[in-house]
């Protein structure tokens, strides 16, 4: 049997590659990187972190937690590797960057069904493939993918927050907690006065922004938000955003602060630290003098300046359906953010939908749509059913069905849900042979 082409090695590739490897079938993954990178993208490893290196809530109480559970029950390879490389980080799943990548690269090279081509892929290939190239797929490939679709594609920009080195840091003004004590002090907190919120305030404001190309229109997906465009829409909304400070209390005041800056380790030795939601397109002499007013970061090294790129998805619900097989060609698949997925947990996942069902498919069986009480069904539908306009989408409980029986605490209304999702998932998976 021809060898399965997988185009692109991010999470939902490598993934993908996974689940087809584990079928037995032969599966050959391209990557372009390292001898073509992205924007983006800094080595060459099969599931580069390019943003932040959470992967969110490990609560079952949250959607991306309960989606990571799902995951894991069908043996996803990105939830293995992020288990075994995660780090502190309160109540959010964060990993080693470097050792989580590393890993994944290691485990799929070393599989006799998976072979690695380290080149570009210009052209959609003939059948089977699935294409998973993310956000910033090739230019030549992108051209490709809108004369498939037949339409052009939409696009936002997508913004990467700074890292700086922790021993550049300022620990007399910092304090270590989670928000609300949930999970380790695994957190560095940065509390600002009333006066010194004010000051970086009008000083964001001011900074010199990179406004990109005159021809680009600016789509902002609004859960990443550059934090100067957040800024732009009124001096109280970094408070009830990046910047908020509830559930945070100063040990050294033992109040809570007017406005809150948060750290969180990049890797496991924590010489690395991300500040949180501070995703940026100013320009880096300016990053510095703003950020520099941040309690702590006073001579704070730049390690990763924060970055805008543009990123590309395709139509879903006039392109794809909730098998992640194109209305086109039943033997083309696409997964990742390029589906509208918005997310790491997400784009992985997508990728292990898809190599399902591709493995079905070529073994002679039909794909399958997930359980709408699951987030995979539930996200799997979503790109497929019509909306106008269609925007990215991160997992969340109103893409599920409601309980039949209605509880008024959130909480205990999450965990239902959650229950119900696992116990149907369950008994998908036993009844499918998944």
């Amino acid at each position: 049997m021809t060898a399965v082409k997988v185009i692109g090695g991010g999470l939902a590739g490598s993934e993908a590659a996974w689940q087809l490897a584990k079928r037995g079938l032969a599966v050959e993954l391209w990557e372009m990187r390292p001898e073509k990178l992205t924007p983006a993208h800094r080595s060459g490893y099969l599931a580069e972190l390019v943003c932040s290196n959470s992967l969110r809530s490990r609560a079952l109480s949250t959607a991306v937690g309960l989606l990571k559970e799902e995951m894991r029950r069908l043996d996803s390879l990105i939830m293995r590797c992020a288990d075994a490389t995660q780090i502190p980080a309160g109540e959010a799943l964060a990993v080693d960057r470097e050792a989580f990548a590393a890993q994944v690269t290691a485990f799929l090279t070393s599989l006799p069904q998976v072979k690695l081509v380290r080149d570009e892929m210009r052209d959609i290939p003939p059948g089977p493939a699935i294409i998973a190239t993310g956000p910033l797929t090739s230019e030549a490939l992108a051209a490709a993918i809108a004369a498939f679709c037949g339409e052009e594609h939409l696009y936002f920009y997508d913004a990467v927050a700074p890292i700086v080195s922790a021993d550049s840091l300022n620990y007399d003004r910092l304090f270590r907690a989670s928000r609300y004590g949930k999970g380790e002090d695994a957190y560095l907190n940065a509390p600002l006065s009333e006066e010194e919120y004010l000051a970086f305030y009008r000083a964001l404001r001011a900074a010199d922004v990179y406004s990109g190309h005159a021809f680009e229109e600016a789509a902002y997906f609004e859960g990443c938000l550059p934090i100067e465009e957040m800024a732009a829409r009124g001096p109280q909304t970094l408070l009830f955003g990046p910047m908020k400070p509830v559930g945070l209390v100063d040990p050294r005041t033992g109040k809570q602060p007017y406005a809150v800056v948060q750290l969180r380790p990049e890797n496991r030795e924590a010489t690395m630290y991300n500040l949180v939601g501070f995703q940026t397109r100013l320009r880096r002499p300016d990053q510095e003098r703003v950020f520099r007013l941040i309690p702590g970061l006073e001579r704070a090294e730049f390690l990763r300046y924060g970055m805008i790129h543009r990123n590309t998805y395709l139509n879903a619900p006039r392109v794809l359906l909730p098998t992640f097989q194109t209305r086109r060609d039943p033997l083309l698949f696409f997964a990742g953010q390029i589906t509208g997925v918005e997310g790491y947990v997400e784009s992985a996942a997508s990728g292990l939908v898809a190599g399902i069902n591709l493995g079905r498919i070529l073994s002679g069986r039909e794909p399958v749509v997930f359980p709408p009480e699951t987030c995979l069904g539930g996200l799997s539908r979503y790109l497929a059913s019509p909306t106008q306009p269609f925007q990215p989408m991160n997992v969340n409980f109103g893409l599920l069905p409601p309980l039949t029986k209605r509880t008024q605490a959130r909480r205990k209304r999450r965990e239902a849900l959650a229950a119900r999702a696992l116990e149907v998932l369950t008994a998908f998976i036993e009844n499918e042979s998944l």
